[in-house]
């Protein structure tokens, strides 16, 4: 038994848990906040038999595309001013960050 842990943009994860559950695939969804834009995101836990890994992961990136996006940043204009100056920044999101890991005990009740 594997239990894989996928974290994907909130965009994502309805998509995804939609396409998961409809291929028999049990998922539990936990809301999260990232670290670099502190944006949300979604943590997905899926436990499944290892034959089944490979697919799973397959969906995921079927659905998880990365993509780019405009974010508004600022910088100083003339050293220590105190002035700000926003301006945009294109960045990579989307896409998904996976770990595999295996159970040594799964217990339904």
């Amino acid at each position: 038994m594997k239990l894989i842990v996928a974290i994907v943009q909130n965009e994502d994860s309805g998509n995804l848990i939609d396409i998961l559950t409809k291929s028999g695939f049990r998922v539990t969804k936990l809301a999260t906040t990232g670290g670099f834009l502190k944006a949300g995101n979604t943590t997905l836990m899926i436990g499944v038999e290892e034959k089944f890994v490979d697919k799973v992961i397959s969906k995921i990136e079927e659905v998880c595309r990365t993509r780019e996006q405009t974010i508004t940043t600022t910088a100083p204009v003339t050293g220590s001013t105190g002035i700000y100056v926003p301006y945009p920044v294109e960045i990579e999101v989307g896409g998904a960050t996976i770990f595999v890991v295996d159970v040594d005990k799964f217990i339904k009740i």
